[in-house]
């Protein structure tokens, strides 16, 4: 029977992970982390970003950089596990390039230019493969006692806000029909 500290056991937790998230939770050499959309494909997660795409810049995320890589559960939606990785951006004439872009693309949702995807990504923008680098950093049995949760990044939006002179009194002090 495989246990919480078999690598075996360790790199299926983390492939059947990345594979059911429809997000990962990146945190590069920079920044905090963010959840980014993702395929898994061959043994690493990829990922898409640039112009048209999911912000990939202020994360630090180069080739040969270290990044940690969380994924939540499928059935309770919490961390389930943390793994490093490591930073590869292959270019387009990689032999593993073409096979992982068409499982981005198959994941892509709302593309507009769904023929001319590929030759977009590979015009404009950055495509990354992050591979596991190492035994999982938390996992079920090795879960941090503390929660991890941060304070939120500073923001001009607000949902205070004065009401508008407008809207009839009963709206205003905040009755429903």
């Amino acid at each position: 029977m495989a246990t919480a500290a078999d690598p075996g056991f360790d790199r299926a937790l983390i492939e059947e992970s990345a594979r059911k998230s429809a997000l990962v939770w990146v945190r590069g050499p920079e920044g905090p982390p963010r959840p980014l959309w993702h395929a898994w494909h061959e043994g690493a997660v990829w990922l898409v970003g640039g112009p048209g795409e999911q912000p990939l810049d202020g994360l630090g995320l180069v080739a040969g950089a270290r990044a940690t890589v969380s994924c939540r559960s499928k059935d309770r939606g919490g961390r389930l596990v943390v793994w490093p990785a490591e930073v590869a951006e292959p270019g387009p004439d990689d032999p593993a390039w073409a096979p992982a872009v068409a499982e981005l693309a198959g994941r892509r949702l709302n593309a507009t230019d769904t023929a001319t995807l590929a030759e977009r990504w590979a015009a404009e923008c950055r495509v990354l493969r992050l591979s596991p680098a190492g035994e999982p950093l938390q996992r079920p049995g090795a879960m941090p006692a503390e929660s991890g949760a941060a304070a939120p990044l500073p923001t001009p939006a607000s949902t205070r806000v004065a009401t508008p002179s407008g809207l009839p009194t009963r709206r205003r002090a905040g009755r429903r029909r």
